[in-house]
């Protein structure tokens, strides 16, 4: 195949070597941001479902006489939760899980320190709303006894995944415009080394879209080489982080084999390159049109 023929010797005004390093260093973290931007909305999802139905009871005293005096208050509090049918799956946390969850605080076993713990019960909630009745109906057998469900929680986790969510698209938009930068950086250079040559064929009656799009096809290659680069380079990064998240997303990871990157990022990844030439082609040809006005 012939090799194009370079008339306005691009190839040397616009070799500038680090053009391809700068796309590149975006476009890495270019792919970060997307990927940070996916695992934040995949984890709330699934941090979302399993704590938004989540029910815990506290029951102060469990050992003391409940209200109806037959059974301990810990007793009439677990029999009011396994037949209510809005609730699923009680059942009371042993002593030491109980530890398990105190320990970060306690630092040693919650029952040498002569503190009255209560006993707390885990369920899951099923029913619409929030379950004020409920804690009614365990209030009645049990006073003080505390009822709390994972909807805040739920509610805080997407809070903070639109957050993440609002800054990767930030990095984006900051990597998307310091692109442009870059790249009519280098297209100003291309024309100012070349301005002799490009003034004498535009003269001649050249167009302005022939001449734009001479300069659009290379720095479009330009763009296209170095994200193709960077975002390649980011792929043993999102394969270790991927490893790293995967006990949080309930992917089993072998071993003796690196992560899987999830569906939706090897989808998404490709579009980086694409969008450094499209970014490419559009600022050069505003950067050579806007110049060539300016020679009439």
């Amino acid at each position: 195949m012939a090799r194009r023929v370079d008339h306005l010797g691009l190839r040397s005004a616009m070799a500038e070597r680090l053009t391809p390093i700068l796309i590149g260093a975006m476009s890495f973290l270019a792919a970060l941001a997307i990927a940070g931007a996916l695992a934040a909305a995949f984890l709330a999802g699934q941090w979302t479902e399993n704590t938004g139905a989540a029910l815990t009871v506290q029951v102060p005293e469990p050992a003391g006489r409940s209200q109806e005096g037959v059974a301990t208050r810990l007793q009439a509090v677990l029999t009011r939760l396994q037949t209510a049918s809005d609730v699923a799956g009680a059942r009371v946390l042993s002593g030491a899980e109980l530890n398990a969850l105190l320990m970060p605080w306690l630092g040693e076993d919650a029952e040498k320190l002569a503190l009255p713990i209560p006993a707390v019960i885990t369920a899951s909630w099923t029913g619409d709303g929030s379950p004020d009745s409920l804690r009614g109906a365990l209030d009645a057998v049990a006073p003080g006894t505390l009822v709390e469900t994972g909807a805040s929680w739920a509610a805080r986790v997407s809070a903070l995944t639109g957050s993440l969510q609002a800054s990767a698209v930030s990095v984006l938009l900051i990597v998307a415009l310091v692109a442009s930068a870059v790249i009519s950086v280098v297209t100003h250079a291309g024309l100012a080394q070349r301005r002799e040559t490009i003034e004498i064929i535009h003269g001649l009656g050249a167009l302005d879209s022939d001449i734009a799009a001479r300069f659009a096809v290379r720095a479009t290659t330009l763009a296209a080489f170095g994200a193709a680069i960077g975002t390649a380079s980011a792929l043993p990064v999102l394969i270790w982080l991927a490893a790293l998240a995967a006990p949080f997303t309930g992917v089993v990871v072998q071993s003796s084999a690196p992560a899987a990157l999830p569906f939706a990022l090897c989808e998404a990844l490709p579009a980086v390159p694409v969008a450094a030439a499209l970014i490419g082609w559009v600022t050069t040809q505003i950067t050579v049109r806007g110049w060539l006005r300016r020679l009439v």
